[in-house]
């Protein structure tokens, strides 16, 4: 009875200083999820509270459990849009860029360690994917607001790029221990988990959404079933023979795409538990290492997390994306270098253990150690990089708060709130205010008084205004409540002034004293950047042309709205 009382105690304790803890990140920089591996540190067997820990199948039960829930908020928060400029590269870093990454740091942890080529190669496959739960905590996390491209080819890579790693490193298991099958059997089992995962992800995922949006549930139980129905498509997948993490990724995916009222009791329960399964997850990780073994291995481990960071991604990344999709060599830096490993390997690397590979604790250590230099170097820098290369774009105004009211099925009216920061607004009547169609004040408060807003009432600095209005009158709700401070970066970043993408070039051209091709005269200025920049545009993609910076600061359904303009 005492282990059970002892086991809360230690197990919260650990929990909520892992909580406080992440205050830390945020003040001096370090990554959070490295402190939850600290803290597990601490608190193992050769740590303060010598927590002996050392159950190997439970903690890969464990991760299991937590990166499902961990890729189905992930999938719940990503958007089908993203998909327009971020699957393909996507798709090919998590097949292709994977196998070479593998290939690369298998063959130098061959020669670090001095392995047979088969062991090295089972190094590299276990550290040769990024980790979702790393890569959405560092994005979300550090205030950093990337173009649309690269983050989303960083997002949808790291919800996607565990069924290839899984197969790498169960096949090379195998083989160690002579239970390879025929060249055929092994073929199937790579086809089968990237096409049943395709399949079952996307099916239940669709059938999860149409009956959640369907049902009338008491708000509470929203989340739950959805958390239920995610972890039965990850349960069938992987009975199937099929990729689990993949498969919930996508059906998280399917749900959080299908508007109604449910996403709202949904998304802010899933966040908490995927934060739950984070903490859970690093905290047993970091018990189950052994220090002193891992000081052993320390240096060949350390040159192996390098020659992974500064060669491997490197290449892989270049190699799998930059001859077939238009990124720019700044964007492409980027995604190499945050290449973030974390749970996954280590997770990954428990395959060895269970599998009765000789020396598996090597592969284990190894991955640990990879893991502690990709998060403190590439987590660590992650921002600064960001800035360096030019990928991140100002992140605007958003209300401080919105939700559906609930009274439509379909394209529900919003309650958006906001807080007068524009000093353009102050002193201003409403019935001046450049409103959308449809969209209205419905109550202000002024020093924590409601009042009655009029057409003849003036707004005032600091004044919390609430908006009802539908989710296509954002961008103009944005552009009006802008504060004077991100309106000056946004000044900085895009231009003095914009223009209208609708804007004809020709009229465009006879203001500047442009010169166009035959074919430009009739474009638009969005089809004339869109054109530059090579299709597909997003927002921050810039075009230096007759001494203009053109840059797009506005996009609505994949197309350009507005174009900032820098002179130079």
């Amino acid at each position: 009875m005492d282990a059970i009382y002892t086991f809360f105690l230690v197990g919260g304790s650990l929990m909520a200083l892992s909580i406080l803890a992440s205050r830390l990140s945020s003040m001096v920089g370090v990554p959070i999820l490295l402190i939850f591996l600290g803290l597990g540190m601490l608190a193992g067997e050769e740590g303060l509270l010598g927590v002996e820990f050392d159950d190997y199948s439970m903690a890969f039960t464990i991760g299991h459990l937590a990166l499902a829930m961990i890729l189905l908020d992930g999938g719940l928060r990503t958007r089908l849009k993203t998909f327009r400029v971020g699957f393909r590269p996507a798709l090919s870093l998590a097949t292709f860029g994977v196998f070479i990454t593998s290939a690369i740091v298998g063959v130098i942890a061959m020669w670090v360690f001095d392995l047979s080529l088969v062991q090295g190669l089972l190094v590299g496959a276990i550290v040769g994917s990024t980790d979702a739960a790393a890569v959405f905590s560092m994005l979300s996390g550090r205030g950093v607001n990337l173009n649309e491209r690269v983050g989303a080819t960083l997002e949808i890579e790291s919800g996607t790029n565990d069924p290839m790693a899984i197969f790498l490193t169960l096949m090379l298991v195998e083989l160690l221990v002579g239970d390879i099958g025929a060249v055929s059997e092994t073929l199937l089992f790579f086809v089968s988990q990237f096409g049943i995962g395709l399949a079952v992800g996307i099916g239940g995922g669709w059938l999860s959404a149409k009956l959640l949006r369907w049902l009338d549930l008491a708000p509470g139980l929203y989340a739950m079933l959805a958390l239920a129905l995610g972890f039965s498509v990850f349960g069938l997948t992987s009975v199937l023979g099929g990729s689990g993490f993949l498969a919930i990724y996508l059906a998280g995916l399917m749900i959080g795409n299908q508007p109604g009222r449910h996403l709202n009791f949904i998304l802010p329960v899933h966040d908490g538990l995927a934060w739950l399964s984070q903490i859970g997850l690093f905290l047993v990780l970091g018990l189950l290492v052994t220090p002193s073994e891992l000081w052993d291995v320390a240096l060949p481990a350390g040159f192996v997390a390098l020659a992974l960071i500064f060669v491997a991604r490197p290449l892989a990344v270049l190699i799998s994306i930059k001859p077939f999709f238009k990124f720019r060599w700044r964007e492409t830096l980027f995604i190499a270098w945050v290449g973030l490993r974390g749970a996954v390997p280590i997770v990954l690397a428990i395959f060895p253990v269970i599998g009765g590979v000789e020396n598996a604790s090597l592969y284990f250590n190894v991955a640990f150690a990879v893991v502690l230099m990709s998060l403190l170097i590439q987590g660590g820098s992650l921002t600064l990089m960001a800035r360096w290369l030019k990928v991140e774009v100002p992140a605007g105004t958003m209300p401080n708060r919105r939700g559906p009211l609930g009274i439509l099925p379909e394209n529900d009216f919003e309650m958006f709130v906001y807080t007068v920061e524009n000093q353009d607004l102050d002193d201003v009547p409403i019935r001046l205010l450049r409103f959308p169609s449809g969209a209205l004040i419905s109550a202000l408060f002024r020093n924590h008084v409601m009042l009655h807003p009029k057409g003849s009432t003036r707004l005032k600095l600091g004044d919390v205004v609430c908006v009802i209005g539908r989710s296509e009158d954002l961008v103009a709700l944005n552009r009006l409540f802008n504060g004077d401070a991100k309106l000056k970066q946004e000044r900085a970043f895009f231009g003095t002034f914009t223009l209208d993408g609708n804007a004809q070039m020709q009229d465009i051209a006879q203001a500047y004293g442009l010169t166009l091709s035959p074919g430009e005269q009739e474009m638009t200025l969005a089809e004339f950047v869109s054109l530059r920049v090579g299709g597909h545009p997003v927002v921050g993609d810039d075009v230096d042309w007759h001494g203009i910076h053109w840059v797009v600061s506005e996009m609505e359904g994949g197309d350009i709205t507005r174009v900032g303009l820098r002179l130079y």
